[in-house]
């Protein structure tokens, strides 16, 4: 890709990105080219359709979080690990409103332009987590399937305005339920209940 091309394309994704996070990423296509100061047709040219800028927009990100979660088993204990990243991925998913729709979406339909991007999220997460469960650190009757749908539900508590005060209380009480012992202090996460 030529200089300019690629200047173009950075421009558009920046400009899709603050649109995506303050409207959701139903936002309109045109909204987008007008903001960003071009035409339809040139917006359409770098991303033919919606989906196409949404993978762009938000591949990098999904790359980011699966590069965290490497670097998390490489230097964390399981379920500090597990719930650091798991704290990360609610955080990243509540930066665009309603992704998390999209990707439970795009999970299950092997022709999305996210699909391959939402599978080796859950991936990195499952990963997390047989690595905790491995060591006892987490309950053994969960899967990357159901952490993945945590972090769905975790992030529309946080995106709903009367609920977003009490997502931290939940997201705690949530990681209490997935792991059997504490975390450590600098986690953010609960220890789960005594006897």
């Amino acid at each position: 890709m030529r200089a300019d091309a690629r200047k173009n394309r950075d421009h558009l994704l920046a400009v899709a990105g603050t649109a995506v996070s303050e409207q959701g990423v139903d936002v309109s296509l045109r909204d987008i080219a007008r903001r960003a100061d071009v035409g339809l047709a040139t917006l359409l040219r770098h991303f033919p359709t919606r989906e196409a800028l949404l993978d762009a927009l938000l591949r990098t990100s999904f790359d980011e979080m699966t590069a965290t979660a490497g670097e998390l088993e490489a230097s964390s204990s399981p379920e500090d690990a597990l719930v650091t990243w798991l704290r990360d991925c609610v955080a990243w998913t509540t930066e665009y409103r309603g992704v998390t729709v999209l990707m439970a979406a795009a999970i299950e339909d092997t022709g999305s332009a996210l699909h391959a991007s939402c599978v080796t999220l859950r991936a990195a997460g499952a990963r997390l987590l047989t690595r905790a469960q491995a060591v006892g650190a987490a309950r053994a009757d969960l899967d990357g399937t159901d952490l993945f749908a945590l972090v769905a539900a975790l992030a529309w508590l946080s995106d709903q305005p009367s609920l977003a005060p009490r997502a931290d209380h939940l997201f705690d009480v949530v990681t209490s339920a997935i792991l059997t012992r504490p975390v450590s202090a600098g986690t953010g996460g609960a220890p789960p209940p005594g006897p």
